[in-house]
Formats: C-alpha cells, structure tokens, sequence
C-alpha cells in the first residue's frame, strides 16, 4: 500500500454518495414511499373515504328499484367494463386468479352483504358498525404478522370508532340485530381484504387490478341475485336510476380505484382509519339531503372522526428518527468508528467531516 501526497482525498463525498444510494436503493426494495408519495396517497384515501360516504343513501334510493344482489351486480358490472378500458395496457398482468379471487370475496361478497344488512337495519346503525373497520384492520394485520400500528394510530382509531358511535347515535329506526349482524360480517370481510390488497397491487397498475376485481365481484354477485332475488323489477322512477349509476361511478370505480392506488403506498392501518370517513360524509348527507337531525353529539362525534384519522396520518417514528440522524451526519456528528486497517485514520477522517488532515490519500 503507498501513500500519494497533494491529493485531497475524495472519500468522504463518495461515501456518502454510496450511503445515500444504498439507503434509496433499500428503500426501493421495501417499497417505501416518498413523502410526495404520502401525501398523494393521503389525498385519495380523503377523496376515496368522502366518496364512500354518499354509498349509503344512494344505496337506499337504488334499494328502492334493484334488491342487494342485484344492486351488487350492477355497480360492479358497470363501473369495471370502464375501468378496464382505461387500464387496458396493463390488464393482462393483473388477470391471475388470486386477484379475481380477492374481488369476488372482497368485494362482491363484502357489498352483497352490506346490502343485504342496509335493508335491514338503520344507516346510523349501519354507520356505527363501519367505523370498526380501522380497529379491525389493525387486528388482523397484527395477527397476520404485517401490523406497523404505532400508539397513536391505535389511539386514533379507537378515538374515530368513538366519534363514530357519537355520529350514529342520533337515530335507530328500523334497526334488527340480523341486520346489524350482516354489516358486521360484510365490514370484517373489509377489514381482511385491505390487509390483504397491498400483497396483491405490489408491482402491478391499481387501475387495472380493481377492474378484473371489480368484474370478479360482478360476476361473483350474480348467481346470488339470480337465486334469490328472480329478475330485477322495471324502475319505478329516473330517479333511482340516477343514484344507481351515482353509486356506480363515484361510490365504486372512483372510489375504489383512488383507494387501491393510494394503498400501494401507505401500511392498511393507515388506509383502513380513512374508511371512517364514510359515516361522517353520511351523517352529513342525510342532514342535507334527507333533513336528519343533527345535534351536538353529532358536531362531537365527527370532530372527533377528524382528529382521529389524523393521529392516524402522523408519519411514522422511525422515519421522523431517521430524518434526525441523517441530519447529524450532515453536520459532522461522530460516526461509527471501523475496526481494522486504518481503523484511528478513518474514525478522525468520519468525525471531520473532510479529507484526511495531512492531504494524503490512500490507493
């Protein structure tokens, strides 16, 4: 080994060039996202959640036509033909059967029972039960080995499923337990197949992936309504066809496909608190469109759904530690020192923040 004098050693910006790329290229494998990636996600997850919110008393409107297979069959069945037109370039690679499964369990299977259990029960019962989606997805992501749930995203999600329960509990008419029993089995369906999402939109376009799942959930949902319910009636007025095809395009191809895209980017606990929005916009909606009455415990309840999917929004810690470190690097902090070799050269060379005092390089 020789030593070479008036030569300023350059280690130091090649070191931490390969630093940075190892840590960018770390994260490329974890499929770890940007911060303009977060808050893109967090913006369709808001949009996706609001948009769910008006399912419900389209839902009701579209009950008084088509029975809750065949509003099933008619949101999937129009919403994924369009869908799929827009991601035919990348459809093929998201034609597998786990994918097609995962819809028709998903969401066909999901909806047709929270149909089923909208006929039954009330919204603000309906409405309640949702709101333990977020807990539930943190459930069954902890149980699945794939949880990344920090105490204030439980905190959050316990403190929406509380402004939740303030939100519903205006109203109870027309509420049975079989009804309520329904939504609570369509919601855990919910819960499993957001955990479960992430795993198959890895690597794949969300547009294309909701359109076979969404025409799974089509094809899945009609010998249901077949069976059970005969042949659909004639509508009775434009109106409910309106809200149908509302239902179909907001509630389901935009709202579906903006929360697959953004599930792609942040951990299902984090997605699944955004779902909470959907009694929120509800509540709202009824007040509006339907004249429901809305008094303090309901201005409490949502408040409190706010603040909870924000608690749940926070960045996580690791990351706000690892923002801090690299700080300290950058300002010359002490590194660790390497053992072996020159080990006393390098640890001053680290602890500098520069080239190696005496202008020397080692080649």
């Amino acid at each position: 080994m020789t030593w070479k004098r008036g030569t300023r050693s350059r280690r130091p910006a090649s070191a931490a060039t390969n630093r940075g790329a190892t840590v960018a290229t770390s994260r490329a494998r974890a499929g770890a996202p940007g911060r303009g990636d977060r808050r893109a996600a967090i913006v369709a997850l808001a949009a996706a959640g609001t948009l769910w919110g008006l399912t419900v008393p389209l839902s009701k409107l579209g009950l008084d036509w088509l029975g809750a297979g065949w509003l099933a069959v008619a949101r999937f069945a129009i919403a994924a033909p369009l869908l799929a037109v827009f991601a035919r370039r990348r459809l093929r690679e998201a034609l597998t059967p786990g994918i097609a499964a995962a819809g028709a369990l998903g969401y066909g299977g999901v909806i047709v029972l929270q149909n089923a259990g909208i006929e039954r029960t009330s919204v603000s019962h309906a409405a309640l039960i949702v709101g333990a989606v977020p807990v539930l997805v943190a459930v069954i992501a902890a149980v699945a080995g794939r949880a990344s749930t920090g105490p204030f995203a439980w905190l959050g999600s316990l403190l929406a499923l509380t402004g939740v329960g303030l939100v519903a509990g205006g109203g109870g008419a027309g509420t049975s337990v079989g009804g309520d029993l329904l939504v609570l089995l369509s919601v855990t369906g919910s819960a499993a197949f957001i955990v479960l999402q992430p795993s198959l939109l890895e690597g794949r376009d969300a547009a294309a992936v909701t359109a076979v799942q969404l025409g799974a959930a089509a094809v899945a949902a009609l010998p249901i309504a077949i069976a059970f319910e005969g042949a659909p009636a004639a509508p009775a007025s434009g109106e409910v066809v309106v809200a149908v095809l509302a239902l179909a395009l907001t509630g389901t191809l935009l709202a579906f496909w903006l929360f697959a895209w953004a599930q792609a980017r942040v951990p299902a606990e984090l997605a699944g608190a955004f779902v909470n929005l959907e009694p929120l916009v509800g509540a709202i909606t009824g007040a509006v469109a339907f004249h429901d009455v809305v008094g303090p415990a309901q201005i409490v309840g949502g408040a409190a759904i706010l603040a909870g999917i924000a608690l749940g929004a926070l960045p996580p810690r690791e990351r706000s530690e690892g923002r801090a470190s690299a700080s300290r690097e950058r300002a010359g902090g002490p590194r660790p020192r390497i053992v072996g070799g020159h080990g006393r050269r390098r640890t001053r060379w680290r602890s500098a923040g520069r080239g190696v005092g005496s202008g020397r390089s080692c080649s």
